[in-house]
């Protein structure tokens, strides 16, 4: 079995190692994969790869299940979870982008911004429940739970005591933000009122950087 060659562009490219995306990859093309011949195609040892492996299975993007390996234990076979489709370049992102460029050429650039925050409400109206009325910090890793489920491989940063800091290490719609950059915004927007809070873009995927961190910082409470 060998490896498959790296991709060029695209969710899985943010935030993974060269074994990690090559683990993700193989797993992409051949199903499901035992240990042993992970490792062989990699070319590292099952130590190596099994800790490689650990880190996938902790994200959600990869289940391991055992099947009878003849003497001995069961060996241990890896794939790849649902969480991991979002990873992967879709073939609809090509006819996203062909539709927002035709709105755009009849319409107008500020039809695209209309849907890109007609989306937003979708999304905040959809969650609205879910986000607790308790501390920041407790609003925030809601937050990024919901953006974890979403493909944003989120996570909860440095959280003081008037600023919680949210890492996402993956951007789903990258295609669609290079064109647009105002959906970057719109997002930015929608957190904010999804936490009733103010957030600050630090670093962007899409401008470069290997994460999206932002800064979500309290707003004081207005008196009576």
């Amino acid at each position: 079995m060998s490896v498959v060659g790296e991709v060029d562009a695209g969710a899985l490219d943010a935030g993974f190692s060269s074994s990690k995306k090559q683990i993700l990859l193989t797993l992409k093309t051949q199903g499901s994969v035992s240990l042993t011949d992970l490792a062989a195609a990699l070319k590292i040892s099952k130590m190596a790869t099994l800790k490689h492996l650990t880190v996938l299975e902790g994200k959600g993007l990869v289940e391991r299940s055992f099947r009878p390996g003849g003497r001995g234990r069961p060996r241990a076979y890896f794939a790849l979870s649902d969480g991991s489709r979002s990873l992967f370049p879709e073939a609809y992102t090509h006819m996203t982008l062909c539709a927002l460029r035709f709105i755009e050429e009849k319409i107008g650039r500020d039809a695209i911004v209309r849907l890109l925050r007609q989306r937003a409400q979708e999304v905040l109206e959809a969650n609205r429940n879910r986000v607790p009325d308790g501390s920041l910090k407790e609003r925030v890793s809601e937050l990024v739970k919901i953006r974890d489920e979403g493909g944003y491989m989120a996570e909860l940063g440095h959280a003081g005591r008037n600023v919680v800091e949210m890492l996402e290490h993956n951007c789903p719609i990258m295609a669609v933000a290079e064109t647009y950059p105002e959906a970057c915004r719109v997002e930015r927007e929608m957190f904010q009122n999804l936490l009733g809070a103010d957030v600050e873009t630090s670093h962007r995927v899409v401008a470069g950087d290997p994460v999206c961190r932002f800064l979500v910082r309290g707003r004081a409470k207005a008196h009576a």
